[in-house]
């Protein structure tokens, strides 16, 4: 096999993988630490010492996944379209 052919299926194969291993892991694992409160739900108050629920993933620390996210919505237009 020639070196510019060997390159070139794997420039294509590398995306490729990438892409199917995160759709996996939408799969699997729908839901990531969510960024603001670093996965514990709790933020601290600005002034003072207390801490509050995190208003953005409302206190679970978990947020969905884009993938996740892009692929429910496919999901639903499919279904609501065929109704």
């Amino acid at each position: 096999m020639p070196t510019d052919t060997l390159l070139t299926s794997v420039a294509i194969m590398i995306p490729i993988l990438l892409t199917l291993r995160y759709a996996y892991l939408c799969y699997a694992r729908p839901f990531r630490e969510h960024g603001r409160c670093r996965g514990t739900g709790r933020i601290p108050y600005l002034f003072g010492r207390g801490w509050r629920f995190c208003p953005h993933c409302n206190g679970t620390g978990l947020r969905l996944r884009i993938g996740r996210r892009m692929w429910n919505r496919t999901r639903r237009l499919y279904r609501d379209g065929n109704r």
